[in-house]
């Protein structure tokens, strides 16, 4: 193991399940202490358990602000820095337009983009000077997608966030990236459909997909992980497709 991010401190918000494990299992692997946080205490436990030693979970909602002041005071108290804050927590939901509601649409930009700004504005006190964000958005963020209009509005003011932050962050030589993942193999993308349909969803997926595949959590995390080392240390702004090429057709 090369150790790439021996010795930092890093946060991973949503870091239970699906994306946000796989990049905090691939964080501690590679020498970091790892925060993850998450809204259900037992998908943490058992998150910990699985990453190992280097894990701390704090619960806490990303869209609810005092969670976050409590998020990194303990953060604070444990670790006094960062260096590394992957932003990961996010949610989803399928409405064509004319069926969308006002509930799922806060529920969507309260996560995916209010929480988001909030955890990096938040999180700036801590982060050490030449430290690293990647910010999770998706293909959706570039491409039309039918039933996901709300979700990928929100994935694209994400994309725009690491355009703009990265200027208001150059006096601290703080890179921001986003990571777009694509089709990926994991709970919250099986959930957004009845149990009975999952196989028909993963066949059109896939059918997208130049790779002729689903992609894998641990995928997307080497992918975050080469983001937040020195490895991409001249790399700032950029939207890193993992995807199998489907955003490129």
């Amino acid at each position: 193991m090369s150790n790439k991010l021996a010795g930092k401190v890093a946060l991973v918000t949503g870091g239970s399940t699906g994306i946000g494990l796989a990049t905090a299992q691939e964080f501690a692997a590679q020498g970091a202490t790892v925060f993850i946080t998450g809204r259900r205490q037992a998908e943490l436990d058992a998150a910990v358990a699985l990453i190992g030693e280097k894990a701390v979970a704090i619960k806490g909602d990303v869209s609810n602000l005092a969670d976050l002041d409590q998020m990194f005071s303990v953060i604070a108290a444990k670790a006094g820095r960062l260096d590394v804050l992957f932003a990961n927590a996010g949610v989803a939901n399928l409405a064509p337009l004319g069926e969308i509601t006002e509930a799922q649409f806060d529920h969507v930009f309260d996560v995916n983009v209010k929480g988001l700004l909030f955890t990096v504005q938040k999180a700036l006190a801590l982060l050490n000077d030449g430290g690293s964000i990647v910010l999770n958005a998706s293909t959706v963020s570039v491409k039309g997608s039918g039933n996901l209009s709300v979700y990928s509005a929100s994935k694209a003011a994400v994309r725009n966030f690491a355009r703009s932050w990265l200027l208001d962050l150059k006096p601290r030589n703080i890179r921001v990236n986003a990571v777009s993942p694509g089709p990926i193999a994991t709970p919250g993308a099986d959930g957004l459909v009845p149990a009975d349909q999952l196989e028909e969803m993963h066949a059109h997926l896939i059918s997208m997909i130049p790779m002729g595949r689903l992609g894998q959590p641990k995928e997307v995390a080497k992918a975050v992980t080469f983001l937040a080392s020195d490895d991409s240390s001249f790399i700032n702004g950029i939207e890193l497709f993992v995807d199998g090429g489907a955003a490129q057709i």
